[in-house]
């Protein structure tokens, strides 16, 4: 899958023997998004179950923590701008959801997608 999740972090670099100006920066964290076939992570495609609501972070403490961890620094703010997706990789993700639909608490896969992502997936090409 080239499904990515994007998200805009905000990182602060700590070293004790100088000093740094800026501090801060920002930039953009695009999180590979788990094929739901996948057999390797057969729970991972569930990311978006997991970690938003609305389209937003849901726990923007544990995101920044995992992000911390993924890149080695301190993040100190992160929020979720978008699931840029492929027709094909979205196609596979509402057959996946629509097959798992108890799961979201939801009546159909139009409103788990508006309930978890709002209105932040873009289809590319």
């Amino acid at each position: 899958m080239t499904a990515e999740y994007v998200f805009r972090v905000r990182f602060r670099l700590d070293a004790p023997d100088v000093r740094l100006d800026p501090r801060e920066f920002e930039t953009v964290l695009r999180l590979p998004a788990v094929d739901p076939e996948s057999e390797d992570d057969p729970d991972g495609w569930l990311f978006f179950r997991d970690n938003l609501w609305h389209g937003e972070a849901n726990d923007e403490r544990h995101l920044r923590q995992t992000a911390s961890e993924l890149l080695g620094v301190d993040v100190t703010s992160i929020s979720f701008s978008e699931l840029a997706i492929d027709a094909a990789e979205l196609e596979t993700l509402r057959a996946a959801i629509a097959e798992n639909l108890a799961e979201f608490n939801a009546d159909d896969v139009d409103e788990v997608l508006h309930k978890y992502l709002g209105s932040s997936i873009r289809v590319t090409d």
